[in-house]
């Protein structure tokens, strides 16, 4: 698998700027048939100092330089960590596979009371409270004694009444004090059963029409976390609002731990369709300019290296991000600590080329590519007898020029004479 990655990723080898062939170099020797001979002896000469000097320049400068291949982008693209560098950046990666991709609507809302789980305190009679049991913030069970009222009937003491919770909940507002008078009307306490709650969703009117009743979605309360709610829409508002352009959507969701509150804001990701066998990664995975997104994939042959891979994107949600280029089934992407790796790995003290080689056990260019039999001799050349190369080199060049001046005084000392005759 990853030999077949490392040969979509390079496609084709190095290719090297291809010298002239001695065809081409002939076919620029042809004089012109109007000169004369004098002329025609010149031009040929000439002709072969070019092609003397452009061989010397070929055979003498080395290999023509590289294109810039995929070994060079590699070394360019390629980050390069230590253990504690992998630790202090909190590195965490996923394995890139095809998965059940889903469609989603983005929506903001609020968590309210559900109406119908709202309950008030009263006595049917009038009184005296004598004693309250229950605050504001205290939970209450159904049947809980919550304030005992003294009547007014004669008797010494009076005969009181208790009133006992008619659910249970969370007192929410409170409007009785000890030694206040108690009147059939007035509302004492107020209880809210907060089991469970309403996740009100403003589904802006436009795209409400995708979304049907039943409908699942995910919703992020920021103010509990990253963990999604998983709930189904239960019901549509019974108007819309003109001014924002939204229709509401009703979700309900259970509050055992009693965490959610009225007016958290909340965040839905509600699913109108699913595509099964697409690639696809977290959105952390995703960096970059807007126009030229990357990702961080685990170098599979380096510990502790990552390489920068540009990648198309197709649709997304709130989890994923549809790959349609760029990666392949099986790539470790960077998830946690991608944003820090374009700023690492500058100050490293290891090259590519030093990875590569303690990696593999033989030697590697600066770009990361490997080096040949014939660029390993020319390296002991250059290391082992680098002066004697040098004066051998200048000896040729020398030697050449001289016998092209030989060359050019001997065929001008011909034309002269022959001139002369």
């Amino acid at each position: 698998m990853n030999q077949h990655r490392l040969h979509c990723r390079t496609n084709a080898t190095f290719r090297r700027i291809s010298k002239p062939s001695i065809a081409e170099r002939l076919s620029h020797l042809v004089p012109p048939s109007n000169q004369d001979t004098a002329n025609r002896s010149l031009y040929l000469s000439l002709r072969i100092l070019q092609l003397l000097m452009l061989s010397v320049l070929l055979f003498t400068g080395g290999p023509a330089p590289a294109e810039e291949g995929v070994d060079s982008k590699r070394n360019a693209n390629t980050v390069l960590l230590d253990a504690n560098g992998v630790k202090n950046l909190r590195i965490q990666t996923v394995e890139v596979e095809e998965r059940a991709f889903e469609t989603t609507i983005f929506a903001i809302g609020r968590i309210e009371e559900i109406p119908g789980n709202r309950s008030v305190l009263s006595s049917r009679i009038a009184g005296r409270a004598v004693a309250v049991n229950a605050f504001v913030g205290d939970h209450v069970k159904e049947g809980d004694i919550l304030v005992n009222v003294e009547s007014r009937q004669p008797g010494n003491p009076p005969p009181t009444v208790p009133l006992k919770a008619n659910r249970s909940g969370l007192i929410i507002a409170s409007h009785v004090r000890i030694g206040e008078p108690v009147a059939p009307d007035a509302e004492l306490l107020d209880i809210s059963d907060r089991s469970e709650m309403w996740a009100v969703a403003k589904i802006p009117e436009k795209v409400a029409a995708r979304v049907e009743m039943g409908a699942e979605a995910r919703i992020h309360v920021p103010a509990l976390g990253d963990v999604p709610i998983l709930a189904k829409l239960q019901r549509y508002g019974i108007a819309a609002d003109r001014q924002a352009g939204t229709v509401e959507g009703i979700f309900q969701i259970s509050n055992s731990e009693g965490r959610l509150q009225p007016g958290m804001r909340a965040e839905f990701s509600i699913i109108t369709s699913r595509r099964s066998d697409v690639m696809a990664v977290p959105r952390t995975a995703i960096q970059g300019d807007p126009a030229a997104r990357v990702v961080y994939v685990r170098d599979f042959e380096l510990p502790h290296a990552f390489v920068r891979v540009p990648v198309q994107l197709g649709e997304q949600n709130d989890q994923y991000i549809e790959i349609i280029r760029g990666l392949f089934p099986g790539d470790e992407v960077v998830t946690r600590g991608s944003y820090s790796l374009g700023f690492a790995g500058g100050g490293t003290s290891i090259s590519l080329k030093e990875a590569l080689d303690a990696s593999h056990g033989h030697e590697h260019n600066d770009d990361g590519s490997e080096m040949t039999e014939s660029q390993k001799t020319e390296e002991s050349d250059e290391h082992g007898h680098g002066g004697d190369a040098t004066i051998h080199r200048g000896l040729v060049i020398y030697s050449l020029v001289v016998s092209i001046l030989l060359v050019v005084f001997m065929q001008r000392t011909r034309t002269l004479r022959n001139r002369e005759s």
